[in-house]
């Protein structure tokens, strides 16, 4: 199924790229999307999520290192131990919860940052058949300079009827 994952686009949208009341209440915060396609005959969930795991577009440290296809890091983590297991099913409701809080945990944001996070983020939550957490696994599984990001938020969304897999983390450094 690997294979079968086509790279379609990726997103940034930077917290420093908008205007805030006060400067530093961008918290150096970021979301980084990455849609992929996957054929209609694809597989369940467990094995969209290893195909995802598996693509080389997981292999990016968020740190600067950008995707690397021979790349031993995802985020903060070792990538050999992330596995399809480590993701736990949460709800719309949830993830809306955990990223909101998260965008605004120095206050409010500025009007049009809100905007674009709900069209590009909280729009596809709305659509999402699936999403999935990747929950913190543990100082073992940090790598050696992992500790970069004070937050690091992990989902991936499946859209079936758009046959569509988004890699969607949210962080800040």
């Amino acid at each position: 199924m690997e294979n079968q994952l086509t790279h379609e686009v990726s997103a940034l949208i930077n917290f420093r790229n908008y205007e805030f009341q006060d400067p530093k209440s961008h918290g150096y915060r970021w979301v980084d999307l990455k849609h992929l396609r996957f054929p209609a005959e694809s597989g369940g969930v467990q094995e969209l999520l290893a195909a995802l795991i598996g693509h080389e577009q997981f292999r990016d440290d968020y740190a600067g290192g950008g995707v690397l296809s021979e790349g031993s890091r995802h985020g903060p983590y070792w990538l050999r131990l992330v596995t399809p297991d480590v993701y736990e099913a949460v709800s719309r409701e949830r993830s809306a919860d955990i990223l909101w809080g998260w965008v605004n945990q120095f206050g409010e944001v500025p009007a049009e940052l809100e905007a674009d996070l709900q069209q590009e983020v909280f729009d596809r939550l709305a659509v999402a058949d699936h999403i999935y957490y990747l929950r913190g696994l543990g100082d073992e599984s940090i790598h050696d300079w992992g500790r970069v990001h004070e937050h690091f938020h992990d989902f991936v969304l499946i859209d079936r009827s758009a046959g569509r897999i988004t890699l969607l983390v949210a962080a800040d450094d």
